[in-house]
């Protein structure tokens, strides 16, 4: 019997399998292998922080926090990083501004829940709005005549010495408005009737004033002070000021006397050109609009805060809800300039707008009150009559800080602009 081992034949070995092409075989005998031309291959240089040596991962390095960009490469590299550090004017401001004029509470409420990168940051936003509202604001003024007629006849009136000179006058300027009146449209004559009357009561009140000092003299007393006159008079130590006969007094150092002495000559010379030419000073007070509201910024924050103190939010998170209220602020103010604008070229060119413009303007008016009562809604989340009652006392609380802040502001560009 035999095994099977002995029937079967020996198989025959398998041809060794090559471990690689013989053209790559030839290469690498010449060239070396792939694993020798790795290790030989210099490492790739690595960027090192220039302050600490730091190994880079970014744009700063995380042990220092040095920025590789520096101040030393190309110009337009510099202002382009400044523009959209201070402006962040990208796509994203286009997906911001929608939802802040049409949304209350929309944007706020975003950023609470951590979708921050896709809309343009609260401050950015704010600071944006406010250059572009109130230089329209400015650009708007610039074009309006605040002009008064008779204002020239008002001046010579002021400075007449005698009862003839004050009639004189008052017959001049009054026969050169009616001169005017004769050529104007029935439309303009009522405000030259009223120029007329103005001057007429300016006149009467220099005479009145000439005839006491008439009456002074005859009695050896002092000429009574000047109220006929437009310019700044208030009596210091019995006395009418005067920044050289009778200057700023109040028994402290001489420097800070005449401090006061020539801003109140200034705020007289500028009181003196207001009825002539107001623009200047309203330009003034419109500029100090920005920093009066920057400055209450924190205020209205801390309203919030104490109003809704209960809802145990942070500082910070009314400070936000301040931000993009006083962003829509502004957005609804350049809006509004902007229809205004519009309607007083449409009086002019396209007078059938003019009716629509003025129910444009209506609407936005009245949109602005209702979207901040719908937006502290929706933050806070209180009910109707809660929500009705802290939105009075906030708005009337920061009403009242605005006027006190915009008129120590107004007095304070008077006596320095």
């Amino acid at each position: 019997m035999t095994t099977p081992a002995a029937d079967q034949a020996p198989l025959d070995p398998l041809p060794p399998v090559p471990l690689m092409p013989p053209e790559a075989a030839a290469h690498d005998a010449e060239f070396g292998t792939h694993a020798e031309s790795c290790e030989s291959a210099p490492a790739p240089v690595q960027a090192t922080c220039a302050n600490c040596g730091t190994t880079l991962l970014g744009p700063h390095c995380y042990a220092c926090g040095q920025p590789v960009k520096g101040m030393v490469r190309h110009l337009s590299s510099i202002l382009a990083d400044a523009a959209d550090t201070i402006l962040n004017i990208d796509s994203r401001i286009f997906r911001t501004l929608w939802p802040l004029y049409f949304r209350p509470g929309y944007l706020t409420n975003e950023y609470f829940e951590g979708r921050r990168v896709r809309y343009v940051t609260p401050f950015r936003l704010y600071f944006f709005l406010s250059i572009l509202a109130f230089f329209l604001m400015q650009f708007a003024i610039g074009d309006v005549n605040f002009g008064n007629a008779g204002n020239d006849g008002d001046d010579a009136i002021a400075k007449a010495k005698t009862a003839q000179e004050v009639n004189q006058r008052r017959d001049e300027a009054i026969a050169g408005l009616k001169q005017a009146q004769s050529v104007t449209p029935d439309a303009g004559k009522r405000g030259i009737d009223k120029a007329i009357e103005k001057i007429q009561k300016k006149a009467d009140k220099r005479l009145q004033y000439l005839n006491k000092v008439e009456e002074a003299k005859a009695k050896g007393e002092a000429a009574p002070a000047d109220t006929s006159s437009d310019d700044l008079n208030f009596p210091i130590a019995d006395k009418t000021w005067d920044p050289k006969a009778n200057p700023v007094h109040l028994g402290g150092p001489k420097f800070l006397d005449d401090k006061l002495t020539q801003l109140l000559e200034h705020a007289k010379d500028n009181l003196n050109k207001l009825g002539k030419d107001p623009k200047p000073l309203i330009l003034g007070a419109i500029g100090s609009l920005p920093q009066v509201l920057f400055v209450l910024m924190p205020v209205f924050a801390l309203l919030l805060k104490i109003l809704y103190v209960f809802k145990r939010r942070l500082y910070m998170e009314h400070m936000i809800v301040a931000l993009h209220s006083h962003a829509f602020i502004f957005v609804s103010l350049f809006l509004l300039v902007l229809v205004g604008m519009a309607k007083s070229w449409a009086q002019g060119a396209a007078p059938w707008l003019v009716g629509w413009l003025n129910l444009l303007l209506f609407v936005m008016g009245w949109w602005l009150p209702i979207y901040l009562f719908l937006m502290q809604k929706k933050v806070y989340k209180q009910g109707w009559i809660m929500t009705t009652l802290k939105y009075g006392m906030i708005g009337t609380c920061y009403t009242i800080l605005i006027s006190c802040c915009a008129a120590a502001a107004f007095l304070v560009s008077l006596a320095t602009v």
